[in-house]
């Protein structure tokens, strides 16, 4: 190979389906893009697949990958997450010079992409952390992307995303979403809210499948209207397509000889571990990423099916197509409560790491590309738009009036699901955060007069300001603390 120096406008590291996807995507948008792959095969592979379909520049070494850029140079690493991703970044640094900057569109846990920013600034380089969604098609059509790092940064790296970036009534799906690891922070809440997504889908499946006995078929049937209506979506359109393909091999439709076992790359449980360090109920993303868990736990599983007693259990006993209707208002409901909490979880984030994420951004974003884009993001923007401190999603006019429509039903569905055995973890929490939302007293009271009785954590009283203890193995009078 000989390099063509400083001839590329960007440069792709690591040639696996999606950085592969996404050099092309360049390419077909007018650039001029480098390529290198530590397996230098690989880099001949991709050219001699599509090297005749855009203008690539291959290297067989990080030096002349890196000579082949323009300045500032773009490099764009899309390698597995973790130790890969460090290596890569310091082979890129070694040869890079001051201003040139390395964007990392991995799925890295943002704690790394703080300290990598962190490291890279030190060296003069511009370090960004890019959450890039939309899978495999996304990548070579056009993702959603969610770029940190620093602000001059986007200047030089703006344009280039923008051209490759999913567009919806004309504007591209990317913006610049705040310092060091608000990119990487934004897309892993994104996947957090794309496993409740999929888990309140798949309950509602459970339900109409053995709660209302219907055929996989018949209930592909289901979601293609559904997805004409209020659940417009991708994740809901994909679905109708997975329940009506039927297996070659058997006859059988796919669903029943898929094995029942979800699998998960860590996003979910990253977001749950966040939401728990800074305090935030993401019970919907959470009971997701345990019901995933739960799904994988095969010996388990295996040694407790049929052998746990049930109780007695109901058959349905109400019309299919009333069911049918509760359930789609259930899925409604679960789903604002998943998008809630994951807006919820960004806001503290930012907060706490003085990002200042612009929740509007991530709904305009979140429109096209990404796995999660959905028709009503549309109103999610116009809710922050109208409030931009909006206390919860679910106090904006417009969703409060559809919770009022979609309440009754999801509490029936819940009730019945419970009276059929049937399990829905991600609708049953996520009404219980509801209703804690909107409960005036909480049984925090009592856990708190717990706490102040085994350790004298003290406790607040409503009638007056300061902290209290009760002298619970003495006279019992309560003293200030």
């Amino acid at each position: 190979m000989t390099t063509a120096e400083g001839t590329a406008q960007i440069g792709v590291v690591g040639l696996a389906v999606m950085g592969s996807n996404i050099a092309r995507n360049f390419a077909n948008n007018g650039h001029t893009v480098a390529v290198y792959n530590r397996t230098t095969a690989k880099t001949d592979k991709f050219m001699e697949d599509f090297g005749e379909t855009g203008n690539f520049v291959p290297s067989e070494t990080i030096a002349d990958f890196v000579k082949s850029l323009e300045r500032p140079r773009r490099a764009l690493i899309m390698v597995q997450a973790g130790a890969g991703t460090d290596a890569v970044i310091s082979q890129l640094a070694e040869e890079m010079d001051e201003g040139d900057i390395i964007i990392d569109g991995g799925n890295a846990l943002y704690t790394d992409t703080i300290r990598r920013e962190a490291e890279m600034s030190e060296r003069g380089l511009n370090f960004v952390g890019a959450g890039i969604s939309g899978g495999e098609e996304g990548a070579l059509n056009g993702p959603a992307i969610m770029p940190g790092g620093p602000a001059e940064s986007w200047e030089a790296l703006g344009p280039l995303l923008e051209s490759v970036a999913a567009k919806v009534d004309g504007t591209p799906c990317v913006t610049h979403i705040g310092p060091d690891g608000a990119g990487h922070f934004v897309k892993m809440v994104h996947n957090g809210i794309e496993y409740a997504d999929m888990q309140v889908i798949g309950e509602a499946y459970q339900l109409l499948r053995y709660g209302a006995g219907m055929e996989p078929a018949e209930i592909a049937e289901v979601f293609k209207t559904w997805n004409e209506g209020d659940l417009d979506s991708y994740l809901i359109e994909i679905t109708a397509e997975v329940l009506s393909q039927t297996d070659e091999k058997t006859g059988k439709p796919l669903i029943d000889v898929i094995v029942d076992s979800a699998g998960q790359k860590g996003t979910g449980r990253w977001t749950v571990k966040a939401a728990l360090d800074l305090g935030i109920p993401t019970t919907g993303i959470g009971e997701a990423v345990f019901a995933r868990a739960l799904s994988g736990a095969r010996e388990q599983r295996d040694a407790t099916i049929g052998n746990l007693p049930s109780g007695e259990l109901s058959t349905l006993d109400v019309p299919k197509e009333e069911f049918i209707e509760d359930v789609r208002r259930a899925l409604y409901a679960s789903k604002l409560v998943a998008y809630a909490q994951g807006f919820d979880e960004i806001k503290a984030g930012s907060d706490e790491h003085k990002w200042g994420v612009d929740p509007r951004d991530l709904a305009t974003i979140w429109r096209g590309g990404c796995i999660i884009r959905a028709k009503f993001l549309n109103r999610i923007r116009e809710a922050y738009d109208a409030n931009a401190e909006l206390p919860s999603l679910l106090l904006d006019p417009y969703f409060k009036g559809e919770l009022g429509g979609l309440i009754d039903s999801w509490r029936r569905v819940v009730i019945l699901a419970t009276q059929l055995g049937q399990p829905v973890p991600v609708f049953a929490s996520s009404l219980s955060y509801y209703d804690s939302l909107r409960a005036e007293r909480l049984p925090a009271a009592l856990i708190q007069g717990q706490r102040d009785y085994f350790g004298a954590h003290t406790y607040r009283r409503t009638d007056r300001e300061g902290s209290f203890h009760t002298l619970w193995s003495g006279d019992r009078s309560e003293v200030e603390a």
